[in-house]
């Protein structure tokens, strides 16, 4: 099968299309074809070193999409044939930016009829971390106010969508260009990031049980300033706490709680793609594609991700 690899750590040029062997499924997994997968910058992570992936050579890619080829022992909830959608790989073992992949059972789910590869791919790292961060940690109630800090990204757009069909009401911050299409996921106060006065803006909407955090070295504190009290901060990104953030009078006032956490560490993954594929039958969710490329081009679309404007996902068709 043709496979993305690399093998040293580097920048995208140590990226390389490659023949290798299809791999087989053991014990509990799957062997997809895969017939699509989501780029996201913790591929990068892996790939430069910043992050350590299990061996080398790495195959690239968390999120995949497609139809189950072979099962192994013991699996009992897959059949091949079966379309399914998944998260979790590239790191403790190969990732999906090849034609086949294998997976264990507790990180895939039925992909429901109707979505698309692209969708199910897109949904994966971004949906997991979004509800993880929304619903199990910090606990999002309906008819609470949820912050989501850039809602035109990955994580940000499959959390504007998550907290609304929570019933939540959501506020989130984009450019101007993207307002209009969050509005239509769900959000109901959509902000420009770049204004002088944005945590007057954020608190005119109304201040916020819940914050989605994805630069917690940046925002720590706007995030202190404009939450209410009792407030519950999900922190998914940002390498430093340092700002002295929990010893500020507004954290100790408000009675804050701040949520520090990972999408590779969930539990069970595939209960949780069980609960965004419900969503995803409904209409309440999508993964929004705003660009897919091939094999040859995974390199160009690791440059993509951490640098272009992007709204949603990009993604990878074999």
């Amino acid at each position: 099968m043709r496979a993305v690899r690399y093998h040293e750590h580097g920048g995208r040029d140590v990226l390389r299309v490659e023949d290798v062997p299809r791999p087989e499924p053991g014990r509990g997994e799957v062997l997809v074809a895969v017939e699509a997968a989501a780029v996201n910058p913790v591929d990068t992570y892996f790939r430069e070193g910043s992050y350590e992936p299990a061996e080398l050579p790495m195959i690239p890619g968390t999120d995949f999409a497609g139809e189950v080829a072979a099962v192994g022992e013991g699996v009992d909830g897959f059949a091949p044939g079966d379309r399914v959608f998944g998260t979790g790989l590239g790191n403790d073992r190969q990732g999906s930016c090849a034609e086949y992949a294998v997976a264990p059972t507790d990180r895939v789910a039925h992909l429901p009829p109707g979505a698309s590869a692209r969708e199910g791919a897109g949904v994966g790292v971004a949906g997991v971390t979004a509800w993880r961060a929304l619903i199990d940690h910090a606990e999002l109630e309906p008819a609470e106010r949820c912050l989501v800090h850039g809602g035109s990204g990955g994580v940000g757009h499959a959390a504007v969508q998550i907290a609304a069909a929570a019933g939540a009401q959501v506020t989130t911050t984009a450019a101007p260009q993207y307002h209009d299409r969050l509005r239509s996921l769900g959000a109901g106060a959509v902000i420009d990031y770049d204004r002088d006065d944005l945590a007057a803006a954020v608190t005119d909407a109304g201040a916020p049980d819940v914050i989605l955090d994805h630069r917690l070295d940046d925002y720590l504190q706007f995030d202190a300033d404009v939450a209410a009290h009792g407030a519950r901060i999900a922190g998914i990104g940002g390498n430093s706490t340092e700002s002295g953030f929990s010893n500020t009078p507004a954290a100790r006032s408000k009675e804050l709680r701040v949520h520090l956490m990972s999408m590779f560490n969930t539990p069970d993954i595939s209960a949780v793609l069980d609960r965004l594929a419900v969503l995803l039958r409904g209409g309440q969710l999508t993964a929004e594609v705003d660009g897919v490329y091939g094999l040859d081009d995974v390199a160009e679309a690791q440059r993509a991700v951490l640098e272009d404007s992007v709204f949603g996902k990009l993604v990878v068709e074999p």
